[in-house]
């Protein structure tokens, strides 16, 4: 084999292995951003979440366990943002208003946790809520007092918090369905929650 031959091969091989790494580090080229694989790979193995202790906007402490055997969207928010965090909100009230009446707290939640624990007191959390309808019996909206127990469920969620320096936060938004088994089953963009809303119908 010629110079010229050996050169063409090699870069044939390295073009064949470069693709197969490619590959196999995207999920077969869908995931093209963490967020995109954090996606798929909750799709393809729901995760377990840790155990939290919420404290929600009328005071009342429970566990997150508790919503074993129904379906619960999720939301993560501070209620200081007047920005994302009241797209997300919109979109909440969206996913309420469409979901059967008479499925809302029997087979479905709402849970709106805020991630500024030290801030978000019950007061606050109360006022986020009447902002955008919540009723505190369906949709709720909570805080977790535990710094572990709150960076615990963050990760788990894939929920990355930058402090700005303004005193916000920079932080990634999404709805996110938990399963009645309590694992995190599925992430969807905050801009379709009527679709998010009709996949709950679904799995009615």
């Amino acid at each position: 084999m010629n110079a010229v031959a050996r050169s063409v091969a090699v870069t044939a091989l390295v073009t064949v292995l470069g693709t197969g790494t490619f590959w196999r580090g995207t999920d077969g080229f869908t995931a093209f951003t963490a967020e995109t694989a954090r996606r798929a790979d909750i799709l393809r193995a729901p995760r377990p979440l840790p155990a939290a202790v919420l404290e929600d906007q009328d005071g009342r402490v429970f566990g997150l366990d508790d919503y074993r055997g129904r379906l619960l969207a999720v939301e993560f928010i501070y209620t200081r943002c007047t920005t994302i965090c009241n797209s997300l909100g919109v979109a909440f009230k969206q996913i309420r208003d469409r979901v059967p009446a008479d499925a809302l707290g029997r087979d479905v939640a709402l849970l709106s946790i805020s991630f500024d624990p030290a801030r978000d007191d019950p007061v606050s959390l109360k006022a986020y809520g009447t902002r955008h309808g919540a009723d505190g019996e369906h949709w709720r909206i909570v805080r977790v007092r535990d710094t572990d127990q709150l960076q615990a469920l963050l990760g788990a969620f894939g929920i990355v918090v930058v402090a700005d320096r303004f005193g916000g936060f920079e932080h990634n938004a999404a709805i996110h369905l938990v399963g009645r088994d309590g694992r995190l089953a599925e992430i969807a963009d905050l801009d379709a929650p009527l679709r998010f809303a009709d996949r709950l119908r679904e799995a009615l």
